[in-house]
């Protein structure tokens, strides 16, 4: 599990293809000083799990199913990335509940500079908006963000200029894709409750109609 609190922005080092997943290979010093095998740490919001690792790089292997469903398929060597270890159960709770498990994807439609912020918009994927809602908690390429405002078909976040400066949002352009986490407790009160009022709507129904 994460927060969202990016602790270093890495650099994707190489990317090794193979059949059908890729080997990811990323500096980030930062995140390395208490390393193991099969740590998880979160690259742009993806939860991967360590195979090989030395003081500078770490490596991470990719499957297809996680290159369709995020923007980790688009890193080039170089791209800068947003990285977070696992949290520690004795740490600060810093951001909200991240599982490292993206939802889908979105796109940067407007940046607008501020003095001292910038607002940032986002498109509003038909599949995520039951779950994006203003002043909620959103997870994009691995931050910690709250929703600004909220639209039919996009959405906003607030970056302050520690946000900006820390992680990859600083250096981000209109048109850039980016992962979405919607907040899980969200998902899971829709999966508890949403069967019950489906069922009692349909005793409802039954009723009128006898």
């Amino acid at each position: 599990m994460f927060t969202g609190i990016v602790e270093a922005k890495g650099r994707v080092a190489s990317i090794e293809h193979t059949a059908d997943a890729v080997v990811l290979a990323v500096e980030g010093a930062e995140v390395l000083t208490d390393a193991h095998h099969g740590d998880s740490i979160a690259v742009n919001g993806v939860c991967l799990t360590v195979t090989t690792f030395d003081t500078l790089t770490f490596t991470l292997d990719v499957m297809k199913e996680t290159l369709d469903r995020t923007s980790l398929g688009a890193l080039q060597p170089g791209s800068p990335v947003n990285l977070e270890r696992a949290m520690r159960a004795d740490a600060r709770f810093g951001g909200h509940v991240v599982q490292g498990h993206v939802d889908g994807t979105t796109r940067i439609v407007a940046i607008e500079p501020g003095e001292r912020w910038s607002v940032v918009r986002f498109d509003l994927p038909v599949e995520l908006a039951p779950y994006v809602v203003e002043k909620g908690s959103i997870t994009l390429n691995g931050v910690s963000l709250t929703v600004a405002s909220r639209e039919a078909d996009t959405f906003t976040v607030s970056l302050i200029p520690t946000t900006l400066d820390l992680t990859t949002f600083g250096d981000a352009s209109v048109g850039d894709v980016v992962n979405v986490e919607v907040d899980v407790l969200a998902k899971y009160v829709e999966h508890l409750v949403g069967p019950r009022l489906a069922a009692l709507e349909e005793r409802l129904a039954k009723a009128e109609s006898a």
